[in-house]
């Protein structure tokens, strides 16, 4: 790859068409788990989002500084942004700001700086929010790094930077510089570009062993996808090293999808006496999405059910779970041989070919996405409204996942809209984890007959 030493309103790299490679140690419980690392699943999660999705959580905003009062907006025109910017922000088609956006920009904007903790999830706006905010501290006529943001793998910091580049169209004297594999800088010179996006490793190269740009220069430094830094071999520390660089001036963003004790125990580290904005939990989400279950003896009874349900509803795109591989695969090859258009996405295809499914699948050239737990957390394609668990989501010791179900179901439902869910049992054992789902999350899950025209009928009502 050639040095990137354009402007940001010329750098582009097509991240679907790169060699992926990924620094990420797996390190969860199970084998469908395990099959995509936290680095793939969040860049999958870009990948799929074309425009700002507004979400519709509300925002719980938790301040350490009482006297330091935290307001909203409900245009980007009240944030007084430099009018290059403000032009570019439309162009994107963001033409209000999002929860995440409205909330935490007037705080990332306003002077003195603040330090921000925030949990967002992708597609919330929080790439543009703190790319934004970056743009915003840059001083043109400055010919050195100002800003700092470090993503735990290429593949982010360069849907980062895209996002950087589109939003700085009209500001031609605001330069990037991708800090990542396959990135040289003559020995010996400095880095005239203001703003560095890329990886730990890359970055503490740079800073202390290279000596190609002054860290106390830094006014922002952004660290973002914490979650997946935390959980990647080494990231966490050089994250820490880079952070300790820095002038008591800096202004530290700190963002990420979850926040375990070690999330927070990192966060406090790097962004100390922050305002911290964190999302609610996504339970409110199944208010939107009605649930069913279908009885059935078998999984050729489940596959009658679900094209009895595919044929008898009109439906945008429909996601179906399974909890193995090699259900996956089954339920496909049913599928196909009866003339289905479905679309397979599974833990042993590589990123690029994750992403072409997504692509594929997004566009509407199939009806339906099959998948494993790949696909159960964050992937919001806004055309599904009907998610359909072929077999109910367990853990290693047969008990009810919850926080998989959840997820999964939560596919659809999204952005305010109607959903359904669609559970296909068989078994007293299927009955009981589904017993222990409905308790669990107090909503009902309604008995459905997918041979039964009035059944049927009040399922499409739903739509």
């Amino acid at each position: 790859m050639d040095n990137i030493t354009k402007n940001l309103n010329n750098t582009s790299i097509d991240s679907g068409k790169n060699n992926y490679s990924t620094e990420v140690q797996n390190s969860t419980a199970s084998d469908e788990d395990k099959e995509l690392a936290p680095s793939e699943k969040s860049l999958l999660q870009k990948i799929v989002r074309t425009g700002l999705i507004t979400s519709k959580h509300d925002i719980e905003v938790q301040r350490r500084d009482p006297k330091s009062p935290l307001y909203s907006v409900k245009s980007f025109e009240l944030l007084k942004l430099h009018p290059n910017l403000l032009r570019g922000v439309y162009e994107m088609g963001y033409n209000a700001p999002s929860k995440i956006q409205e909330t935490a920009l007037p705080l990332l904007l306003a002077n003195p700086p603040q330090n921000l903790i925030a949990q967002s999830q992708s597609g919330t706006g929080k790439t543009a929010a703190f790319v934004l905010a970056m743009l915003s501290r840059v001083d043109p006529e400055l010919q050195y790094p100002q800003v700092v943001c470090l993503s735990p793998t290429y593949e982010l910091a360069i849907q980062t930077g895209e996002v950087a580049a589109k939003m700085s169209t009209y500001c031609p004297n605001i330069r990037l510089r991708y800090a990542v594999r396959g990135e040289d800088v003559e020995k010996g010179s400095k880095i005239e570009e203001q703003i560095i996006v890329g990886t730990p490793g890359k970055v503490l190269d740079w800073a202390t062993k290279y000596k190609f740009f002054d860290p106390k220069n830094i006014k922002v430094f952004v660290l973002d996808e914490a979650d997946i830094m935390v959980d990647t071999q080494g990231h966490q520390d050089q994250s820490f090293r880079i952070r300790k660089l820095l002038p008591e001036t800096c202004q530290m963003m700190f963002f990420s999808a979850t926040y375990t004790e070690d999330v927070m125990r990192f966060a406090n580290a790097i962004a100390p006496m922050s305002v911290i904005i964190r999302l609610k939990r996504e339970e409110e989400t199944l208010d939107n999405i009605r649930q069913y279950y279908v009885n059935c003896n078998n999984k050729e009874d489940k596959y009658n059910a679900l094209v009895n349900i595919y044929g008898g509803v009109t439906i945008g795109q429909a996601m179906i779970f399974c909890q193995t591989k090699k259900m996956a695969l089954w339920l496909v090859n049913q599928m196909t041989e009866h003339g289905h258009a479905v679309a397979l996405l599974s833990g042993e295809l590589t990123v690029q070919q994750r992403i072409s499914v997504l692509d594929s699948f997004r566009e509407g050239k199939e009806k339906v996405l099959i998948t494993t737990n790949v696909l159960s957390r964050g992937i919001d394609i806004e055309q599904v409204t009907i998610v359909i668990n072929f077999d109910l989501p367990v853990t290693v010791t047969r008990e009810p996942d919850y926080d998989t179900y959840l997820h999964r179901i939560g596919r659809t439902g999204r952005f305010g809209k109607k959903g359904i869910a669609i559970n296909l049992v068989s078994g007293s054992s299927d009955h009981a984890i589904l017993k222990q789902i409905e308790e669990h999350f107090c909503k009902p899950i309604e008995c459905l007959n997918t041979d039964n025209a009035d059944d049927m009928e009040k399922l499409g009502a739903e739509d």
